[in-house]
This record gives structure tokens, sequence and C-alpha cells, in this order.
């Protein structure tokens, strides 16, 4: 360090502005002061920096301006990295945050290797990603507006007889259903309009989704996916969109860990103390695994539907999705004989199916599954 010539940048960003402060090697920490977030703003900036020193690393958090900034710097020869927010150490006696701090103490940890940095995804990933969230937030509207439906009917007294699932009978009722009154008869039509134009979005989105993954670069591990029980397309598509490239974990335990499925642990001296998961990581990517893991309380079998997906799959893919369903559902029956929840065991199961996830994943990936198969 004592020889290190590399210019550490700290940047505290918004979205109007951006607050700079660099430290020269081991020198101290100045305040460059603050910038717009313009094109040419970043621009002057980067100039200003590379007439400073010629390596030149630059830090900021992650947070809702995205990833353009890193790509703008990168794309002008910068080692650019973003960390984690809740990975950033902090004293227990900080009271003060300014971002003039924020950007300072930046620099410091850049330069000390203390910072622990996100994954950046392409810009294809991204924006299938984006597309994804977009397919998920739909049917999230689509069934809020369904509850808003029934708790409407329900306060004033309408039941329906039978199973309320929105099946056929169920929608045949509610567009036969009407009010006396006038004005509650539009809050209903608006109520049912309302469900027919999410569910008319969550099918424009779907079927863009079936076709935007067929050219994706992580279609073959799509498919390989859902040869495996309780991973269907939804799950499969939306596990992979916020995953990103599987193969930066050297090992499964680190997918564990980034899914946040792995126990909690507050262990001194000879005594050992685990708790509950952790729960870090991206809460959708954990919703679908766990819901996955529900399956594996039955016994193993191949239902019509997997017999399906597996139709132009390698043989090795459908070998270790069966071995998978096997250990499984084993698995869970151990541990509900051992007397445990089953929300605790579906959970542990949950635990294990990340790592044939990740397996499967890279076999599919290695052995490119052809594209000639279509997504089920």
């Amino acid at each position: 360090m004592e020889n290190d010539s590399t210019l550490y940048v700290g940047l505290d960003v918004h979205k109007d502005s951006i607050t700079v402060a660099y430290a020269l090697g081991t020198g101290e920490v100045e305040l460059l002061g603050r910038i717009g977030t313009t094109q040419n703003n970043i621009d002057r900036l980067c100039k200003r920096l590379q007439s400073k020193a010629r390596r030149i690393r630059v830090v900021y958090e992650a947070g809702p301006c995205g990833y353009g900034l890193y790509r703008q710097l990168v794309k002008k020869g910068f080692d650019c990295m973003v960390c984690a927010p809740s990975l950033i150490p902090r004293k227990p006696g900080e009271r003060v945050k300014t971002d003039r701090r924020d950007a300072i103490k930046l620099v410091r940890l850049l330069r000390a290797g203390d910072l622990s940095a996100v994954y950046v995804p392409t810009v294809e990933d991204e924006a299938f990603r984006d597309l994804a969230r977009a397919w998920v937030s739909a049917k999230d509207d689509m069934k809020r507006a369904r509850q808003r439906l029934k708790a409407f009917l329900l306060s004033h007294g309408v039941r329906y007889v039978g199973r309320a699932d929105w099946g056929t009978a169920h929608r045949r009722w509610l567009s036969a259903f009407s009010f006396d009154n006038f004005w509650q008869q539009l809050a209903l039509d608006e109520l049912r309009r309302t469900i027919e134009d999410r569910l008319a979005q969550c099918e424009r989105l779907e079927t863009a989704l079936r076709e935007a993954v067929l050219n994706w670069r992580f279609y073959p591990a799509v498919l390989g996916l859902q040869t495996m029980r309780g991973v269907q397309f939804t799950t499969a598509v939306g596990m992979l969109a916020e995953l990103g490239d599987l193969s930066r974990f050297v090992h499964p335990r680190q997918l564990m860990a980034w899914l946040g499925v792995t126990p909690s642990e507050h262990s001194s001296g000879n005594k050992r103390r685990q708790g509950s998961i952790t729960k870090t990581g991206n809460s959708y990517a954990r919703k679908l695994l766990v819901e996955a893991a529900w399956s594996y309380r039955h016994p193993a079998r191949v239902s019509p539907d997997i017999q399906r997906r597996h139709e132009g799959i390698p043989k090795p893919i459908i070998d270790r999705a069966w071995d998978a369903q096997l250990r499984l559902c084993r698995r869970y029956r151990k541990l509900v004989a051992r007397g445990k929840q089953k929300n605790i065991a579906v959970v542990a199961v949950a635990r294990e199916l990340s790592g044939f996830i990740w397996d499967i994943s890279r076999l599919a990936m290695s052995l490119a599954v052809p594209r000639e198969v279509h997504a089920a």
C-alpha cells in the first residue's frame, strides 16, 4: 500500500446529484464536490479523475438509480463496483449521516477492501428481468383486484354458494349478478372491468415473455429446471430472471446463502445456537423456491405434466431431476417423522432444492438443451 498509486473514488448517488470524494493511494481523503447526473456531467468528472491517476477504482451504493452509471464508468475504462448497502460496516455510535460523509466513507472502505459487490446483470438480462417483473406485478394487481371485488360483495352480504376459485362457474355467476341500486351496480361494473383489464394485461405479458425467453441466453436452463417437480414455467423464468448467471456461485451453499434459506447463527465459545433462516437476498426468488418445495410433500412420481416437460431434454438432466425428487421427498418425510413442523420441513427441503437448481441449471447450460424444445 505504500507505493499505491491507485485513485480511490466514492460516489454518493442520488436522482439529481452525485457527491464525489477521492483519495490517491494511502493519502488523505478529499472531497471533490457535487455534480449533476447528466451525461455531460459524468464525462467531465471522468476527465478530471483521469488527470489525477491512471488506475482508478470507483464505488457507489446499489439503489433506485440502477446500473446506468456503472456501465458508463466501465465504458470509460474505470474499475467500478456497485456495493451492497446492507453489508456496509457501520459504527455503533455513528449518528450523523450526510452525502459528504457517505462519499468519504465509501472511499475509505473501498481502499480497505471492506465492501461487498453486488451482481450487475448484462443489459439483455436486465431487460428480460424487467419484463418478468412486469408480468409478476400484473399478476399481483389482478390478485388485489379480485380481492377488492370479493370484499365489496361481502360487505353487502352477497356470498357465492360454492368454491370461489375464479373458475368457469364462479366467473359466470359474477357476470350475471347485479344490484338494484344504480350506484352500487356502477361500482360493481368498474371492479369487474378492472379484473378484465388486469387479466388481459397478464395474457399480453405472458405471451411476450414466452416469445422473449426463446432468444434469452439462459433458455436452456429454463427448460432444464422445468424437468423438476414443482418448477413450472413461472417458477423457472422467475428464478433465473432474478438469479442471473448462476456460474457466479462457485458452490451451491453460496446460492443458498444468497437466497436467505440458510439458518441464522449466534455461537460463542463452545455453544452453538442456530435460529430461523436469514431471509437475506432476493425475497421473490425465495418465495418461488419455497412454493416449489411444497410439492415434495407427496411421494415421488413423474406426472403427465412433468413427462411432457421432459420431451427433448437430455437424459442426464432428467436423471438428475429424478434424483432430486427421490431425495427431497424422502427428506420431507424424515423431518416430519422426527416431529418437525411442516413449514420448517418445507424450508429445509427448499434449501436443498436450491442446490439441485444450481446443479441442473449449470448442467443444462453445458449440455445446451435444444432451442427447438418449447417451454411448457
